[in-house]
């Protein structure tokens, strides 16, 4: 199982990092070691200054396949959740500046949060999906789907050119504006369309 990740998919984030806007989807990937177990809190890595949150609505494949067609991607998956992707953002800053890649940064353990799966029948359009990220009662980054670069079906499509899909694989399907640092104590629930998709504590 592994889990791909779409960097830069909504303009407002990429220009609050000061990014350039891609003309292709930024891809990475984060191991299976990176998922933070159910229950469990986000311990704060040792080895940044500083850690962000960043929420992401995710899809879980659930058919094997290559070069898949933008127009069959929807038959590959029929739950939809929501995550962060937790990054270690003073160390990614520095691998960076130095051109070096950014695994460290964003695939170490526990960086991965998967909140629960709601089936895409559930949802009158998947390319209209309001989420949002409270950390402390107070809402600290919102979005939707509407405002992607590349849709989810325009994902699972470009990704298949790359990788084989597999049962159980997941996409994370980049994070809007507003992503920030979390601290101890902090308290963070995320939302998909008004439905509770986690609740998680910062250590």
């Amino acid at each position: 199982m592994k889990i791909i990740c779409v960097g830069r998919n909504y303009p407002a984030h990429i220009e609050e990092l000061e990014n350039q806007r891609p003309k292709e989807p930024v891809l990475f990937i984060k191991p299976d070691t990176s998922i933070l177990q159910k229950k469990q809190a986000f311990y704060l890595p040792h080895f940044t200054q500083e850690a962000h949150y960043e929420v992401e609505v995710m899809v879980k494949i659930d058919r094997i396949g290559k070069h898949i067609a933008p127009n069959f991607a929807s038959k590959y998956y029929s739950q939809i959740g929501l995550g962060i992707d937790f990054t270690a953002r003073s160390l990614q800053s520095e691998l960076k500046a130095k051109g070096l890649p950014w695994e460290k940064a964003k695939a170490f353990d526990g960086s991965a949060l998967v909140g629960e799966w709601f089936s895409k029948t559930q949802f009158s359009d998947i390319n209209a999906l309001s989420f949002r990220l409270d950390k402390n009662g107070t809402t600290v980054q919102q979005g939707n789907t509407a405002q992607m670069l590349w849709k989810i079906n325009e994902l699972i499509a470009y990704c298949s050119q790359f990788f084989t899909l597999k049962i159980g694989d997941l996409i994370f399907t980049g994070t809007p504006a507003g992503v920030g640092p979390v601290a101890e104590g902090d308290h963070l629930v995320g939302f998909l369309e008004n439905r509770e998709a986690f609740s998680l504590k910062v250590k």
